[in-house]
C-alpha cells in the first residue's frame, strides 16, 4: 500500500524538486518525511488511522492547496461523478418560472415539452412538490427544490389562475434541448441583438445560423450578449470569434511552464460579418467569451460595453490516476492576441505569483491603449439599472406577475397591444389592495417603468418568455449604450 502512494505522490510532486540539486534525491528526502510522518500517526494515534482517508483526503487535497485554488484531487467515487456530468444530457419539464419567497408562478411550457403535454399554462401557480408546500421557502430554498425535483417523477399541487382550487399534476423529466443562442431579435434601424449563454459544441454553428436569420451582412450592426456567460468549449468560441475577424488573425495564444506554446488563428478560408459590433460583458463572463471578447477587442473589431469580465484564463488538464481517481491540474494561462494575460491574480499559492502579470499599456492592432492584469476591461463601463425602493417593492412581491396572469384570464388583449390608462387604473387598485399604496409623486415618476414592465409582463403570458424579455431588454442602460455606439459606427 506503502509503496503504491509514494508511487502516486512521484508522479504529482514535480514541484519539490529544485534544479540546485539532484532532483530525484530532493524527491526522495521530501517523499520519506511524509511516509515517516504517517508511520509515526499510524503507530502512535489517539484513533487508527486510516491511510485513504490520511492521503487521498489530507496529504494530497493539501499539496495541491498550495499551487492554485483550480487544481484538484477526485477519488475514486469523484472522478467517476465528473465523468458522468462531462457526458450527462439535461433533463427537466421544459418550463420557465418567476421565483419569489414562497412562490413559483409558471411563465412559459415550451411546446412539447412534460409541462406543456401535463397542461401547465403561463399564469399557473406551483404550491407544492411533492406535498412539500412552498409557502415557507426563500428563493434559495426553492431553487435547490426544483433543482432536486428535475431529476425524477413530481406531483405537482397547482392553482389556475383566478381560481381558489388546487390541481394535482403528476409528471416526469425528459431530455430538453436547450440552445445556447437563447435570445436574437431585430432592435431598430438595421441594428440586431443577440444573447450567448454558453458555448457547447453546437453554439459556433448556432450563432452563424442566427446571424443569417438576423439580416446576415445587411445587419448594420449586432450586440453580442456575453453577460454571465460562464464559457465551456474553446474550439466553439474560436468558431465564434472568426465569423468576425479576418482570416490569418490570432484569437488566442497559450503559455506554461511545461506545456507546449500555442497559438489559435483564424482559418485562411474564413469568410467574415463585416458590419460593427458592440459585445456585453460582466462580472460573470468568464473563460471562452473571455477570449471571443478580447480577441475581438484587440483587433479593435468590437466596442466592449459593461463592466470588467470575470478574469478565468487557466488552461486546465485531467490526468487520471491509479484507483480510478484523478487529477485537475493548471497547466497554462490563455492570452489575447495583443499578450495580456486573461487570468486574473489569484491570492496565495505557488500560482499566485505566475498571475500577476503586467497591467500595460498593452496596444490594439489600431494602437488604442488596454489595459492587462486580467480579465477584459470594457471600452465603456456601463452599470445595469438600479432599481428604486418602489421598484424592488414592486418586483420583490410580485404583484405585476399576478396581476397579468389574473388581468388575461377576465380580459381579450390583441397580440398587438399597448397599455391604457385603464389597465393602469386596475393595476393601481390590485396594488393598494396589497398594501402598495405609492404617493402621487412616486406613480407619475416611476408610470414609464411601471407601464414597460405591466406590457413585458402581459406579453410574456401571452407571448412567451423570449417577446417579455425583449421589452425588458430594450430598456436595459447597458444595451442602450450599446444601441447608441453602434448608430455611430463607420
Amino acid at each position: 500500500m506503502r509503496r503504491l502512494l509514494i508511487s502516486a505522490l512521484v508522479c504529482i510532486c514535480p514541484q519539490l524538486m529544485s534544479a540546485a540539486e539532484d532532483p530525484a534525491d530532493r524527491l526522495s528526502r521530501e517523499l520519506k518525511k511524509m511516509v515517516d510522518v504517517f508511520v509515526i500517526m499510524e503507530e502512535q494515534a489517539a484513533d487508527p488511522i486510516q491511510s485513504d482517508t490520511a492521503f487521498l483526503q489530507g496529504a494530497i487535497p493539501g499539496m495541491l492547496r498550495t499551487l492554485d485554488p483550480h487544481s484538484s484531487f477526485f477519488d475514486r467515487s469523484q472522478f467517476q461523478q465528473l465523468q458522468e456530468m462531462q457526458h450527462s444530457e439535461r433533463k427537466g419539464f421544459g418550463t420557465v418560472v418567476s421565483l419569489l419567497p414562497g412562490r413559483v408562478i409558471i411563465l412559459q411550457a415550451m411546446e412539447g415539452s412534460p409541462a406543456a403535454k401535463a397542461g401547465l399554462s403561463a399564469g399557473d401557480e406551483i404550491i407544492a412538490i411533492n406535498r412539500i408546500p412552498l409557502g415557507y421557502l426563500d428563493v434559495e430554498q426553492l431553487t435547490e427544490l426544483l433543482t432536486q425535483a428535475r431529476q425524477q417523477a413530481v406531483m405537482l399541487d397547482v392553482r389556475r389562475p383566478g381560481q381558489d382550487a388546487t390541481a394535482q399534476i403528476a409528471m416526469s423529466p425528459a431530455l430538453l434541448d436547450q440552445p445556447t443562442v437563447d435570445r436574437a431579435f431585430k432592435l431598430d434601424a438595421g441594428i440586431a441583438y443577440m444573447r450567448i449563454t454558453g458555448f457547447e459544441q453546437a453554439t459556433g454553428a448556432l450563432v452563424r445560423q442566427t446571424v443569417e436569420e438576423l439580416g446576415g451582412e445587411y445587419l448594420k450592426g449586432l450586440i453580442i450578449d456575453l453577460r454571465n456567460n460562464p464559457g465551456g468549449v474553446v474550439q466553439s468560441a474560436v468558431q465564434t470569434a472568426a465569423l468576425f475577424l479576418s482570416p490569418d488573425q490570432l484569437i488566442f495564444s497559450v503559455k506554461g511552464r511545461n506545456a507546449q506554446a500555442e497559438e489559435v488563428y483564424v482559418p485562411k478560408v474564413s469568410t467574415p460579418y463585416t458590419f460593427p459590433i458592440a459585445v456585453l460583458v460582466n462580472g460573470n463572463s468568464a473563460s471562452a467569451s473571455e477570449i471571443v471578447s478580447g480577441a475581438l477587442q484587440d483587433h479593435d473589431r468590437a466596442i466592449i460595453i459593461g463592466q470588467p469580465s470575470y478574469g478565468k484564463g487557466l488552461v486546465q488538464q485531467v490526468f487520471p490516476l491509479s484507483g480510478d481517481a484523478g487529477l485537475a491540474l493548471t497547466t497554462a494561462f490563455y492570452y489575447t492576441p495583443s499578450g495580456r494575460s486573461i487570468q486574473k491574480p489569484l491570492g496565495g499559492g505557488q500560482l499566485g505569483a505566475a498571475t500577476i502579470v503586467s497591467q500595460g499599456p498593452f496596444r490594439s492592432d489600431a494602437g488604442r491603449p488596454l489595459r492587462g492584469g486580467g480579465g477584459i476591461l470594457p471600452d465603456e463601463v456601463v452599470y445595469p439599472e438600479r432599481l428604486t425602493r418602489l421598484q424592488e417593492v414592486i418586483d420583490a412581491s410580485g404583484t405585476l406577475t399576478t396581476f397579468a396572469g389574473e388581468y388575461l384570464s377576465t380580459h381579450e388583449v390583441p397580440a398587438n397591444f399597448d397599455v391604457t390608462p385603464t389597465m393602469l387604473d386596475e393595476l393601481k387598485l390590485f396594488l393598494s389592495e396589497r398594501r402598495i399604496q405609492p404617493g402621487v409623486t412616486d406613480w407619475l415618476s416611476h408610470r414609464a417603468w411601471i407601464t414597460s414592465r405591466l406590457k413585458q409582463e402581459l406579453v410574456t403570458f401571452k407571448l412567451g418568455v423570449a417577446k417579455g424579455d425583449e421589452i425588458e431588454l430594450q430598456r436595459d442602460p447597458v444595451i442602450q449604450a450599446a444601441v447608441k455606439k453602434l448608430r455611430v459606427a463607420p
